[in-house]
């Protein structure tokens, strides 16, 4: 690859690359998530390649593994170019039949067509399906148009441009007041604006500072962060490079889970590539600029998601928070100055640049701007990741892009933000996301979102999410460690039929001590999960403990069988 010395030369690089391709060429787009992958991808593309070959339509019919157009219910996924034909459910078996009818006689298949489930109507395009016309995908909408592990792919979209609209052509401080002025907050729970953190990391002096990009996500039912990173990592890399130049950082990493492999491969490609266009290392298109970016993968548990268990864990060190006496962008990572941000926020970076700040600011509500990716899954139709504008209610996106409850079956409850969030029910439903309204009802920005329906028995699903934080707490400090357990022997015998009539006070007493007490968010915002479900289901957990009932019919051991 051609090292790239100035922006001239990255304007010429993409007209070569356009210059090759031919634009009225047919490609075949095959969604390469992880979820894709899940369910067979890998046979459909080497069916495609032998039938290709068996055809002699090798210089004739281009082949893309793309990154994961977000609609999971349905995959695996191909989009046909230049027609942006969309096929779902698409099986090695309907192969033969795409190159002869849709590729080469130019007829579109009927019976491999998103229809909607009420109609019976059939969407051609992307752009029709009722899961995708109600999003504002503009952080996710490439996906589909791009291999992850090119490069070039990325440039022909216009990526790293304003990367070099930045370095030609700002200052620093031009660059955080730019952010600054989108209104752009971090995607993670607290939502703090990224440009005031900035602004803290450029003025701090020290000789060495530091970006993280946060794609850690441990969430039960959360796939965001990690899928939009193995989709479209330049993207990523471009944001941090540009909030690097503005606080004058040198170094960066990524702190992804070990559980991620496919995450982690696209990412080290597209440093790797990014390295020998010259867009990463030394001189940064002959600006004078030096950043380079180390993947860090995480073997630690949920709790790494907090802060300073994060550059603990970057450090090689117990995976644990600290209590903060200093900002990060004081003394963070090796108590150098530090700017982490979450996965989403560095991937709005290149787009305010691109759309600027006025643009980019008339997205969403007054305090909460630009978009959010959520994953939406459990009990709904259309499961998958959504990209939504803030202020957008909860009922549009579990209905208007969700597709409703499966089954015809009554929506219960949603389960907004993770472990750390909390339960919403019907009649809560028009609340808007966004951070301020969120935070009111108790509620974080993580991106989850978990649709219940009226067979979920809401003291199991407290407890599942107990669980799950008892397993993954650090066990540091004792709030959280034995108000977990606490928490959990209670839910556990209230589930079995040996409830207590004081378990629900108990139980409102721990969440209180631990919301309090707690060393860091997880141990605080553990209550949260309880304190909502016993807010809207009472009733639930009252017959639970009075009736030695499951209304729902879910627990086992208060379940009776009639014949």
């Amino acid at each position: 690859m051609p090292k790239i010395n100035s922006p001239a030369e990255l304007e010429e690089l993409k007209k070569g690359i356009l210059a090759k391709r031919d634009p009225d060429k047919p490609c075949i787009a095959i969604c390469g998530g992880t979820g894709c992958h899940t369910l067979g991808n890998q046979s459909i593309i080497s069916a495609f390649r032998e039938e290709i070959g068996q055809q002699t339509l090798d210089t004739k019919v281009e082949i893309r593994e793309t990154g994961c157009p977000g609609f999971c219910e349905k995959g695996p996924i191909i989009v046909i170019h230049p027609e942006e034909i969309c096929y779902i459910e698409v099986t090695p078996e309907d192969v033969p039949d795409i190159l002869s009818q849709t590729v080469i006689e130019k007829k579109v298949i009927d019976r491999l067509l998103y229809a909607d489930p009420n109609t019976g109507e059939k969407a051609v395009h992307e752009s029709e399906i009722p899961f995708y016309k109600n999003q504002m995908r503009l952080l996710m909408g490439n996906n589909i148009k791009i291999d992850p592990k090119s490069i070039d792919d990325y440039l022909v979209i216009g990526g790293y441009f304003p990367l070099a609209k930045v370095l030609l052509n700002m200052s620093p401080e031009q660059v955080i007041t730019e952010v600054n002025e989108s209104g752009l907050r971090g995607r993670s729970g607290g939502g703090f604006p990224a440009g005031r953190k900035w602004e803290a990391g450029r003025q701090a002096e020290a000789d060495t500072k530091y970006v993280i990009c946060n794609c850690h996500e441990g969430d039960p039912g959360a796939f965001v962060d990690r899928r939009m990173l193995e989709s479209n990592p330049h993207s990523v890399l471009e944001g941090m490079i540009i909030g690097a130049y503005a606080i004058a950082a040198n170094e960066g990493y990524i702190f992804v889970g070990d559980e991620f492999p496919l995450t982690v491969e696209n990412a080290r490609v597209a440093i790797q590539q990014a390295e020998e266009y010259g867009l990463l290392g030394k001189d940064i298109l002959g600006s004078g600029f030096d950043f380079n970016v180390t993947i860090s993968i995480d073997g630690g548990g949920f709790v790494c998601g907090e802060s300073t268990a994060l550059m603990a864990s970057l450090e090689g060190k117990v995976g644990e928070p600290v209590t903060k006496y200093d900002h990060a962008t004081e003394r963070g990572l090796w108590a150098k100055p530090t700017v982490l941000n979450n996965l989403q926020t560095w991937a709005n970076v290149p787009l305010i640049i691109n759309l600027g700040a006025d643009e980019f600011s008339n997205i969403g509500t007054e305090n909460s701007k630009g978009t959010r990716v959520f994953s939406l899954v459990g009990k709904i139709n259309n499961s998958g990741l959504v990209e939504v504008p803030m202020g957008i209610t909860l009922r549009e996106i579990i209905f208007d892009i969700g597709g409703g409850i499966r089954e015809d079956k009554k929506f219960k409850a949603v389960q907004v933000g993770g472990p750390l969030g909390g339960f919403v029910p019907e009649n809560l439903l028009d609340l808007t996301v966004d951070f301020d309204e969120l935070t009111k009802a108790g509620l974080s920005m993580s991106p989850s979102l978990i649709v219940l329906d009226e067979n979920t028995c809401m003291v199991d699903m407290t407890k599942y999410f107990i669980t799950f934080l008892y397993n993954e707490s650090c066990g540091k400090c004792t709030p959280c460690r034995e108000g977990l357990s606490q928490m959990l022997k209670i839910l556990t015998r209230i589930s079995e039929g040996n409830g207590r009539e004081t378990d629900i006070e108990l139980l409102e007493a721990l969440s209180e001590v631990q919301k309090e007490a707690s060393l860091c968010a997880l141990g605080q915002g553990a209550s949260s999960t309880v304190i909502s479900a016993i807010k809207h289901f009472k009733d639930e957990f009252k017959a639970h403990i009075e009736e030695k009932r499951c209304p729902a019919l879910s627990c086992e051991a208060l379940s009776t069988v009639i014949s």
